[in-house]
């Protein structure tokens, strides 16, 4: 029995924080791909305003909606695809050039995969929640279990110069997903230079167990984003000790079951991370329907199914 009682809901309020209420949306403009009907993302009236728009983009402010118009009138879906992706690299690099929006601070990130896109392509990281468009992280939780059954977890504090979230603590291993990689590549990738964890360990004792899905609207900005995160686990040996590796890790700590809900209860972790954790809690019957009057909601909220499409069919 767990000594800290944490209002868990609550954490997973502060990260799936947009209402399932479809009038929400109406305020919004709707980010279409060519030759897609499907909305790929949801965009701030001022941030459509303020986007410094390439040629070929249709902006409706009356049925509110951005689209790439097709000069090619869809005889060449692939050819359509590049000049998509041409024009909308070609809008995002005069937006980092004039450091138009904070989130961009003036650089250029890694692509991502527009994840349900009908085509290969790609978009920005830093990028991606102006124009509403889902992103992709991976996230590891490595763990210990001694004799007793007693866990415990390696949480890594970030360092404090990071641009989001400094000081806080993180999943053990965590990262975006690049548009060539796949999550679990991600994981051992990112395994490597946040935590010096062996990739042969990591491949071959990882376990894949599941994807959280949510919706993001940024306290500050007011930006809405789909987030998808791909979770595994990792028991490790208690001889296995998780060492920083690069420069966006501050330390690791072994934090006991207690430990670690006290500082979920604190605020002490990044707030995508809290959810990664209860997921790990709820899998491992540490949350459960006995004990958590909101195991229900607090499952499914954690499950969205998101307003943008996951998949090229769909």
């Amino acid at each position: 029995m767990l000594a800290t009682k944490v209002d868990y809901l609550k954490l997973v309020d502060e990260v799936d924080n947009v209402p399932y209420n479809p009038d929400f949306f109406n305020d919004l403009y709707k980010f279409f791909l060519p030759g897609d009907k499907r909305p790929h993302g949801f965009m701030l009236p001022e941030t459509v305003g303020k986007m410094p728009w390439s040629s070929g983009f249709k902006v409706d402010h009356r049925l509110k909606f951005v689209q790439f118009v097709d000069p090619l009138d869809g005889n060449s879906v692939e050819d359509t695809a590049q000049l998509f992706a041409g024009a909308l690299q070609k809008t995002i690099d005069t937006a980092v050039d004039q450091d138009l929006f904070p989130n961009l601070h003036g650089m250029h990130s890694e692509p991502y995969k527009i994840i349900g896109a009908k085509q290969t392509i790609h978009i920005e990281r830093f990028t991606a929640s102006l124009f509403g468009i889902a992103t992709r992280g991976a996230h590891m939780t490595a763990y210990t279990r001694a004799a007793n059954g007693e866990l415990k977890f390696w949480i890594p504090r970030r360092a404090p110069h990071l641009f989001t979230y400094p000081d806080m603590l993180d999943s053990t291993v965590a990262g975006g997903v690049k548009a060539t990689h796949s999550p679990f590549q991600c994981i051992v990738e990112e395994a490597d230079e946040e935590a010096s964890l062996p990739a042969d360990l990591v491949r071959e004792k990882a376990k894949p167990v599941g994807v959280l899905t949510y919706m993001t609207r940024n306290r500050k900005s007011g930006l809405v984003r789909p987030d998808m995160l791909y979770v595994f686990d990792l028991e490790l040996p208690e001889d296995v000790v998780p060492k920083p590796n690069d420069e966006e890790v501050a330390n690791f700590t072994l934090m006991s079951l207690e430990e670690t809900v006290q500082a979920m209860s604190r605020g002490e972790f990044k707030p995508n991370c809290n959810l990664v954790m209860i997921d790990f809690f709820v899998r491992h019957g540490i949350i459960t329907e006995e004990n958590e009057v909101n195991y229900v909601e607090i499952i499914s909220r954690m499950h969205r199914r998101i307003p943008v499409p996951t998949s090229p069919g769909m």
